[in-house]
Formats: structure tokens, sequence, C-alpha cells
């Protein structure tokens, strides 16, 4: 198949993506595939669009491959792309894409896991994998996400959405019930994400979530173990628990080598396997989703997974999750990406 990969775009998650972007492309081309990978924002910038086949020959670009520690600057990414426009697609993204069979999806964040750029496609007839635009927007919202489960038996941390300005954080953390923890609403990769036990480090944590809208989660903290667990097309994966050596599993524990352990099966009882599997199978077909996703949950003792999120195009990169949880039931990474591609044209009536 021709394929092309869209990695990067312009959110907190960039860095990520393009790792993810190296991953895939690399794997595929290992496969026999003709793929050609490119920066949504960026997009075929310094090359003739009329040469946009050369990209399905050119090596991986080395510095995408490793994600650095902290998250990127936007705005110097921005202010870095010559034609200055608004467009989330840099220039010759969208023929690029028309001379491919599909599009891989190796976005992250709102540049991309929104729903946005899946409509934008869906209305040019371009193909592409994952979820649909509509339960992506739903998984997206970690607000709306929880209110479409209300109705099921999966459980959540309470919580509440809250719009605030900078003048009203005193008050907003002096009414608020500790630990909690505090998430912007429409982010990924755990940008953004603290856990405040104090009113300082409340204060501190709403003052820091302003850089990412005037919107957070205000979420009950729930005490256990941080075990995640891949969907895909139609079982759950074997689970993964995550174990950070420092603090809790932020974008740095995240995305650098060897800060945290993950040890997938996860050593839980049969049991609390099945009720992982039964609540990720929940979600995953609540809110809608297609060909795969990762939910992440919270256990207590007892056995309980409280549900925190779901991540409709989880990472890729050498240290992601899915990755991990497929090849313990025997899928490799290059045969991963082949069942997402098969599984996205079938659901979308491409041969």
């Amino acid at each position: 198949m021709k394929i092309v990969v869209l990695a990067g775009g312009l959110s907190g998650e960039r860095d990520v993506s393009l790792s993810s972007g190296v991953m895939v492309t690399e794997a595929l081309r290992a496969r026999g595939h003709r793929v050609a990978l490119a920066d949504l924002f960026f997009g075929l910038e310094g090359r003739d669009v009329r040469a946009a086949e050369e990209l399905y020959d050119a090596p991986a670009p080395e510095a995408w491959r490793r994600v650095p520690a902290g998250a990127p600057d936007l705005e110097a990414i921005r202010a870095a792309r010559r034609d200055r426009s608004r467009s989330v697609f840099g220039p010759g993204v969208l023929e690029l894409c028309h001379t491919a069979d599909i599009v891989y999806l190796a976005l992250h964040g709102d540049c991309g896991e929104d729903g946005r750029l899946q409509a934008a496609l869906d209305l040019l007839g371009i193909p592409y994998t994952g979820s649909a635009s509509f339960p992506s927007a739903i998984a997206m919202d970690k607000d709306l996400t929880k209110r479409m489960l209300q109705d099921t038996d999966v459980k959540t941390p309470a919580w509440r959405k809250v719009s605030y300005r900078e003048e009203e954080i005193p008050a907003l953390a002096a009414e608020t019930a500790l630990p909690v923890v505090v998430k912007p609403l429409a982010s990924g990769s755990s940008i953004g994400v603290s856990i405040a036990r104090t009113r300082p480090e409340l204060e501190e944590a709403l003052a820091d979530c302003l850089r990412y809208g005037a919107c957070v989660v205000l979420e009950q903290y729930v005490e256990g173990r941080e075990i995640q667990v891949g969907y895909l097309v139609d079982r759950a994966l074997p689970s993964i628990e995550i174990i950070p050596k420092q603090g809790f599993y932020d974008y740095q524990n995240k995305y650098q080598p060897g800060a945290a352990e993950e040890i997938t099966p996860a050593p839980i009882p049969p049991e609390w396997e099945a009720r992982l599997a039964r609540a990720t199978e929940t979600v995953f077909r609540t809110i809608g989703l297609a060909v795969y996703a990762r939910a992440d949950f919270i256990v207590t003792p007892d056995g309980t997974p409280w549900f925190l999120e779901i991540n409709t195009l989880p990472g890729m990169t050498p240290t992601s999750l899915v990755p991990q949880e497929a090849a313990a039931v025997g899928i490799d990474y290059g045969r991963l990406c082949e069942i997402i591609l098969e599984q996205s044209l079938r659901i979308r009536g491409e041969k």
C-alpha cells in the first residue's frame, strides 16, 4: 500500500507524535509498504508540492526519533513556519494525502486527536486510521467522556468541570476538597496534570493550567495502582501496570526511558483482569470508538477499576504501552500497525 504517516502538528504532544511517526514509518516500510512521513504543521515546506512523491523514499529525520524531556514551545514552533498561515495543515499536506491509499494518524493531543482533522479528511474523501470524528471529539473531552458513562457500570472518580480566571484561583482553591487531581479539559500525555494535596499546590496547579485553556477538570484523587488497557478491534489486550520511579506518571515519566517500570501483563488476579477488560470494552463501545484505543485506570486494593480517560490515538513511541500489550499476545510492532491499517480501511469501506 501507499501510506502517508501524519505526525507532529501543533499540540503539546508534538514531540511524542514525531517519535511515533518515525516508528510507524520504519515498521511499515520493513513490511514492504511505500510510506511517506510528513509533519502535519510544516508539511512540504521548502519542497515543490509536485515532488511530493519523493517523500515516499525519504529517510525519517533522526531528530524526530527521541522525545525531549520537556513539552515543546508551541509559540516558537508556530513562528518558525514561513507562510505564517493559521491553517493546521502545512503546505502540500493535503495534496500529499491524496496520493496515498490511506493516511496513518500518528498524531496526539488536540491537533489530531480531537476529531477536527478526522472531519476534514472525511469531507475530502481521504481514508485514515482510527476512530471517526465525533467519537474522537467526545473522548478528547474528559468531562463529556465521564458524562457518557454515567448510565453504565463503569466507576469513575467524582469530578467537576470548572472555567475560571486568574483572579478567581484563591476562591476556587479554598472551596475544593483535597487531595485533588487537576487536569486540563482536553490534553493528553499528562501535560498540565497535577496532584494537589495542599491549598498552595492547588493554586499553583490552577495557575499552571491557564496555559492550556481556562477550563479544567477537578477530579477526586483515588489511591491505587495505575493500570492501563489497550483495546484492539474487538478485544481488550493484556493490562499493563505503570510504576513511576518518582512522583506520578507525568509527561517526563511517560517518555523518558527508564523513568517508570512497566509490567505487562500486570501482576493482578484473573478476576481483576476480567473487570478491567469489561470496563475498557464498555467505554470503547459507549463512546463509539473504532479500531484501537487505550483506557487508563486506577485500581484500588479491592480490585475495583476506576476509569480516568481513554486515548483514541495512543502513542506508538519506543516506550509506548499499546505496542507492549500487543507483543504480550504475539502481535509484533509491524503487524500491529498493519492491523490498524486493515481495520481502518474495512470500516471506511475501502479495499
